[in-house]
């Protein structure tokens, strides 16, 4: 009798090892409530503004430990700061305007690639005269901008050569070195004419009631691009990844530009609670101008081909303005992160 005992609770044992063994769901993962694998940590810069908008949920979402991957999230303010570290290895993944992200492939012979846009434009002509209804109104004037030698430099000159308006000989054109003092001076009035980016623009309308948004520079671009069939867009804002991180991390890549899209969607679906994310996270200052600023910012997704064919008629429109507006030369199609 001991003995069929003793093979009976051999038995109960064994086939209760099997039972938990049974208990996964047959594709590798681990049972719930069980350790799961490893989550791969990713370096992610982000800048203060538009850039940065699209970030703000997925933060949230790391902070929360409900994503994929263990994002380590650094917002900055300065460009340049953020593409020396990115270089540096600092930064695996970096959010960047899109026209650095071809001076830095050109820069590190291929060492960065585009993973994703994520801003169209964000700047606007405004005015405080009222007699500014189209780009043909512009001719004779004095417009104030920032942006020398860089994009939204060559977006106004882009958008004026095309309406038969010469940049250097029928408008006068000021720049100023800073966003926040161009702000200052049309709301002030000292500027009655200034091209801004979000969320300046909503700054400068909140403190002076007379003035206005002449222009969105988006709709003058896709214009042209209708007008030229060139398929291009104007896009400002793109992530951007270290070529040798994304070589080793592919699957965490493909995971995070998921709910990076993810995150984004959000955006646009949930105003109110995007805003408060923008403030928590320092990437627009007050929650209640990034509520207002966000519709204008034109935040979207675009990957793969979809990403490359908005963006390779972009870099021929600067570089034919500026060959140093994207490193020197174009970049060949080894600059898209295309699956």
């Amino acid at each position: 009798m001991r003995v069929i005992s003793k093979i009976s609770a051999l038995l109960l044992v064994i086939c209760m090892a099997v039972l938990f063994t049974g208990c996964g769901d047959g594709s590798g993962t681990s049972a719930p409530g069980t350790a799961s694998a490893e989550k791969v940590k990713i370096n992610i810069a982000a800048l203060k503004g538009p850039t940065g908008i699209g970030m703000a949920r997925l933060m949230e979402q790391d902070e929360k430990g409900e994503t994929a991957n263990d994002y380590n999230f650094t917002v900055s303010g300065a460009p340049d700061d953020v593409t020396a570290k990115l270089i540096n290895g600092e930064y695996d993944i970096a959010a960047v305007p899109t026209n650095n992200a071809a001076m830095l492939y050109n820069k590190t012979d291929g060492d960065i690639k585009m993973l994703a846009l994520n801003t169209k434009g964000v700047l606007y002509m405004l005015d405080s005269t009222g007699s500014i209804k189209s780009v043909a109104d512009l001719r004779g004037k004095k417009i104030y901008a920032t942006g020398k030698g860089s994009t939204p430099e060559y977006v106004l000159s882009y958008v004026l050569s095309q309406n038969g308006i010469d940049p250097e000989r029928d408008v006068e054109i000021e720049y100023l070195s800073e966003h926040a003092e161009l702000a200052t001076y049309i709301a002030a009035g000292t500027a009655q004419i200034a091209l801004l980016p979000e969320p300046n623009v909503t700054t400068v309308l909140s403190s002076n009631e007379n003035v206005k948004i002449a222009l969105n520079m988006t709709e003058e671009w896709d214009k042209i691009a209708e007008k030229e069939s060139d398929g291009s867009i104007l896009t400002m804002g793109c992530v951007v990844v270290r070529s040798e991180f994304l070589e080793s991390n592919k699957k965490a890549v493909d995971a995070f530009l998921k709910e990076y899209q993810a995150s984004i969607n959000y955006t646009s679906e949930h105003l109110d609670e995007t805003a408060q994310l923008c403030e928590k996270y320092e990437i627009i200052p007050k929650a209640d101008v990034a509520k207002k600023a966000i519709p204008n910012c034109n935040i979207f997704f675009a990957s793969g081909e979809d990403m490359k064919n908005y963006t390779d008629n972009f870099f021929k429109v600067l570089y034919s303005y500026n060959p140093a507006s994207v490193g020197g030369k174009l970049p060949d199609d080894g600059i898209y992160y295309v699956k």
